[in-house]
Parts: structure tokens; C-alpha cells; sequence
């Protein structure tokens, strides 16, 4: 046994998730559409001071965002960028946002996605791990950030930086995506090309207002895959994270998974799955 990849649910080795902000009313079609071709989307949200008209209200984010399996994040309270406020008024930003939402819809919220330049820019003598910091103490398990538009397809190293693979408008975001589709991760003899991919997409709901062919476009060629699974942000999230927490005797033979989630993984070409709460025994060196 020389190395372990992470393998999504069912072992697949390819997931697509998409993050939209602002809640305007356009949501409501983008979020119909995503549904309709099985994909799911995280929708970061404002607080009730900056959602007038226009924008989604509660019966609008419950019938046709959370009763279709999508996610809802907080986008800022008044939509403020990380990087240009005090800690203590990033706090505040960010838990009055939270608290209201949290009331609003019932759940448990942990995600967001930093409002205008979030951590690209600081006019502040501050620091991106002075956000990170008190982000973490505001139990937000991640952030996303934007304009880092790569086909890399990586699963970030850090959740307060997680980068989108692409805005749906970038030029290149046809050929991203067919180059994405072309991956076999399972299927790779070379080693070191095996490791679990993500297609993550962003942008605004209403930037398809004039042109929702475009959001067609890409459901019809992205969705219905048997080898992607197809996640909100934090189900991407609460995933890997189960992977991580998982146990290994001191030579990686046994392995416990003291988790929720049924968690998958490939091992010298060989996809292994460990049950919650259960325990493993797989080939050594």
C-alpha cells in the first residue's frame, strides 16, 4: 500500500458544486433550473437591512432553495467586504448575519461567501488570519473567496481561501468544463493523477437575467454523470472532513471511522469503503 485518495459517496473520484450570491428574486429561476438537471448550489445570503425589493423573501429562499436540497450560506449582513472592516465589525457582520438566518430558516448555518472584495483587498492594517481567526471563532467552517479562476480542480487546502474553479462567464468555462468531464481519476494507471477533483462554479443569479441559455448550456453538459456526485458546499465540506477524522493503525492496515458518513477511498487501485462507526482491515506493503 503506498498511498490513500479520497473517493466521494458511491467512490466516485469527481464532484461539482456551484456557489451563487446575493439572493435576488433571479434565484428563484436559477435555483429551478439547477434542481431540474439534479444539481445543487449553495446561495449565500444578506441580512434583512440589505434584501429590499428584489430579493428573495423567507417563502421564496424555503420553496424553491431549501425545499429542493440546495444550501444557504451568509453573504454578510449589510454585504460588506472582510478585508476593508475592523475585526469587530467583521464580527458583527458576519454573526448578525448568521443569527438571523438561523432564526429565519430553522437550521444550522456554517458556510459563507465573502462579500465584495472579501480578503483580496485590505484597507485595513489588518490581516487575512485576523478574519480567518475570528471566522473560526464564529464556528464558519468555510468561506469562499472569487477571482481565482483555474482548471486545477483542487479540493482547497484551506476553507477560509476556497477558491471556485471558475465565474460561469469566464471564456474558457466550456473548455474547462469538457476538460473536467475528460478526467478519470479512477480509471489514471499514473499515480500521482488519482486524486479526488472538484468543479466548483460561482457568479450571481442575476447575471443570467438576460440569457439563461447560457445557464442551460453548461447543466446540459455538466449533469447526469454516474461518476460525479453532485453537492452544496458544505456536504462537499462535511465529506472531506469525515475523511480526515478517520483512524489508522500505526502502519494504515486498520482503519476506524468514527464518523456519521459511510466514507470512500482508493487504495493501490482498489475503492474501499468504511462504514460509520465502523472498522477496517485492508492490504499493508
Amino acid at each position: 500500500m503506498r498511498y490513500r485518495f479520497l473517493r466521494f459517496p458511491d467512490g466516485k473520484a469527481k464532484a461539482v458544486t456551484l456557489s451563487y450570491d446575493d439572493g435576488t428574486v433571479n434565484d428563484i429561476t436559477l435555483s429551478e433550473t439547477l434542481s431540474a438537471y439534479s444539481m445543487k448550489a449553495t446561495f449565500n445570503l444578506n441580512g434583512s437591512a440589505f434584501r429590499q425589493e428584489g430579493y428573495l423573501k423567507k417563502e421564496d429562499v424555503e420553496k424553491y432553495i431549501l425545499s429542493n436540497g440546495h444550501e444557504v450560506a451568509i453573504h454578510g449582513y449589510f454585504h460588506r467586504g472582510n478585508g476593508m472592516l475592523r475585526p469587530i465589525e467583521g464580527i458583527r457582520e458576519m454573526l448578525d448575519c448568521r443569527l438571523e438566518m438561523e432564526k429565519e430558516y430553522g437550521r444550522i448555518i456554517r458556510g459563507m461567501a465573502y462579500p465584495d472584495m472579501g480578503v483580496d483587498l485590505f484597507t485595513t492594517p489588518f490581516t487575512y488570519e485576523d478574519v480567518k481567526s475570528y471566522l473560526t471563532s464564529l464556528d464558519i467552517v468555510y468561506a469562499r473567496v472569487w477571482g481565482h479562476d483555474n482548471n486545477a480542480f483542487m479540493l482547497p487546502n484551506d476553507w477560509h481561501r476556497w477558491a471556485p474553479s471558475l465565474h460561469h462567464d469566464n471564456p474558457d468555462a466550456q473548455s474547462y468544463i469538457d476538460e473536467f468531464l475528460r478526467l478519470d481519476p479512477n480509471g489514471n494507471k499514473q499515480l500521482l493523477f488519482r486524486y479526488p477533483r472538484l468543479f466548483y462554479m460561482w457568479g450571481h443569479g442575476v447575471e443570467f437575467a438576460d440569457n439563461w441559455g447560457v445557464l442551460e448550456d453548461i447543466c446540459k453538459k455538466l449533469s447526469g454523470k454516474s461518476d460525479i456526485w453532485y453537492a452544496t458546499n458544505i456536504e462537499i465540506y462535511n465529506y472531506v472532513e469525515a475523511y480526515n477524522s478517520l483512524i489508522y493503525s500505526a502502519d494504515g492496515t486498520i482503519i476506524y471511522n468514527p464518523t456519521l458518513y459511510d466514507v470512500f477511498f482508493d487504495s493501490d487501485g482498489k475503492t474501499y469503503c468504511v462504514e460509520s462507526g465502523k472498522t477496517i482491515t485492508i492490504g499493508g506493503n
